[in-house]
């Protein structure tokens, strides 16, 4: 059983997900291209609907799964590390993105990430008897 806090954080961070994921195939996904580090051997376009596709996922599976719970939020949070070189190569190519135009805006930035995996944490794991 889960707590209030923990649901509705859980709730946020599925939503938000799923939101996210949404826009990587749609509206933003020019502005998504602008975090996909030049390292990687892929296209970028490749890349942002790929990580689109599996923010659906899991943002879905954060809102709808019990059982498996506190694996999604592992997993969850494991993505969220896995893109922050995404958001390192922003700030780093000075690249603007998402109201992100500034260097202070893209540095500030990467401290929400860790932010990410600790709530994917938190909100999906039960609370300690």
């Amino acid at each position: 059983m889960s707590t209030p806090a923990r649901t509705i954080g859980r709730i946020f961070l599925g939503s938000s997900l799923v939101f996210a994921g949404v826009s990587h195939l749609t509206v933003a996904r020019e502005e998504f291209q602008a975090q996909v580090p030049e390292s990687l051997p892929l296209d970028p376009d490749v890349t942002v609907v790929a990580s689109g596709v599996v923010e659906i996922a899991l943002g879905s599976a954060l809102l709808l799964a019990r059982r498996r719970r506190g694996l999604v939020g592992v997993i969850a949070a494991l993505f969220f590390v896995a893109v922050f070189p995404g958001n390192l190569a922003q700030w780093m190519h000075h690249r603007d993105g998402f109201g992100l135009d500034t260097e202070m805006k893209r540095f500030v930035r990467l401290f929400f990430q860790p932010v990410l995996v600790v709530l994917a944490l938190w909100s999906t794991r039960s609370p300690r008897r």
